[in-house]
Parts: structure tokens; C-alpha cells; sequence
């Protein structure tokens, strides 16, 4: 799961003794929900993904909770962007009108490429890409996102910079996505693999297996 929503999953610390539901297991209930919905988007399991993140979104609402609207909404967005997907997180930004959240906004801007936000307010493990990445030194930012251990965050990292990657970075990464299982995000970067590939046996090769693996 994307590292934005993990704040919510120190709830799990106070009610894993109790036999009873706790007033806010929505919380639990949707985090849950948006975790299964990670796993099923990467997967490519489009249909059982849909539902978890109804799910997930409905949860949150049950609680009313704008910040907890907005995160989902957001980790969404970075999803797309892991796999190639055009986002604009436009759902996140209608709500962030509404619900002002300092490490949220810098996560959106991180995501988007923009530089005005505090790196601090990233998650640690992001903090060292993005420092690379708004200072432009991709060398550097490509070393960065191999220390990364979290298979997601190396992921969307490595999405951020996909036409700066070294061919190293790019077998790792791709690598990360078969490891875990996540069949939409191995034919995204088999396929970025393919435009970078300048040997035709290689690409043709590369080519057929994308077309097995669908």
C-alpha cells in the first residue's frame, strides 16, 4: 500500500485485544479495503480492485473524514502513475480544497513533478529521490530508488523518472513488479523495456512475452 495511508495502521496496535468492533472500525475497514484494492489494481484484477476501492471509499465516509477521503483519493492517483497512467489527482484536489493536510499536498506535488513542496513532509523513504529528482541529478535519483525497499514506493519512484532510468534500474525494476505479483505493472515496464531496447532480436523477444503474459 502506498505509504500515505500507513498512518491509519497504528489503530491496529489498540484493537487487536478487543473481542468488540471499535466505534471507529471504519478506519480499519477501509484501510483494509484500500490495501486488497492495491494489490487487485497492480494484479490486474480490475474487477474484485473496483470493489475494494468502493469499499474503501465508502468507509471512510462512514466516518466522515475528509483527511481520510482525500488519502485514498490521493494513494488512487499515485496507483495510475505507477503504471503509466495520465493522473492528475483532480478527486484529491477537490478535496484538499476542503481539508488542508501538510503531507498530503507534498506528497501531490511530489507526485506531479512539482517543486514546491517540503521534502520533510515525505515519508522518509522518499526523501532522498526526491531531493535528487528536484535538483535534476538522475544519476544520483537512480541510485536512490534501488535503496528503496518498499515495492510500491520503488515503483512510483521509478515512474516519476521512467525516461531517466538507467537499464539497470529498469531490469530492477521490473524485477520488483514480477516478484510481487503485480501483472500490470511487469507489462507497463516490459513495455517501457521495449522502447528502450535498440537490439531487434531483443525487442522482439520482449514483445511476444508481453503478448503471452495477457
Amino acid at each position: 500500500m502506498i505509504k500515505i495511508l500507513l498512518l491509519f495502521l497504528t489503530l491496529l496496535l489498540f484493537n487487536a485485544c478487543s473481542f468488540k468492533s471499535p466505534p471507529n472500525d471504519w478506519q480499519y475497514k477501509s484501510v483494509s479495503a484500500f490495501e486488497s484494492y492495491t494489490k487487485n489494481f497492480l494484479g490486474a484484477n480490475d474487477a474484485m480492485a473496483k470493489d475494494d476501492l468502493m469499499r474503501a471509499i465508502n468507509h471512510a465516509k462512514q466516518g466522515a473524514d475528509l483527511k481520510a477521503l482525500s488519502r485514498i483519493y490521493l494513494a488512487k492517483c499515485a496507483l495510475n502513475i505507477i503504471v503509466g497512467v495520465k493522473d492528475e489527482c483532480k478527486e484529491f484536489q477537490d478535496i484538499s480544497i476542503l481539508q488542508k493536510d501538510a503531507s498530503s499536498d507534498a506528497y501531490f506535488a511530489f507526485i506531479q513533478q512539482k517543486n514546491d513542496y517540503d521534502i520533510n513532509e515525505l515519508d522518509a523513504s522518499y526523501q532522498n529521490f526526491a531531493a535528487r529528482l528536484k535538483a535534476q541529478e538522475y544519476k544520483e535519483a537512480n541510485k536512490a530508488i534501488m535503496k528503496i525497499s518498499k515495492p510500491t514506493s520503488k515503483l512510483l519512484a521509478a515512474a516519476l523518472i521512467r525516461d531517466k532510468l538507467t537499464s539497470k534500474t529498469r531490469d530492477e525494476i521490473i524485477k520488483t513488479a514480477s516478484f510481487n505479483g503485480y501483472k500490470k505493472s511487469s507489462l507497463f515496464w516490459l513495455n517501457e523495456k521495449v522502447n528502450h531496447t535498440k537490439d531487434i532480436n531483443e525487442k522482439e523477444r520482449l514483445i511476444k512475452k508481453i503478448e503471452a503474459l495477457r
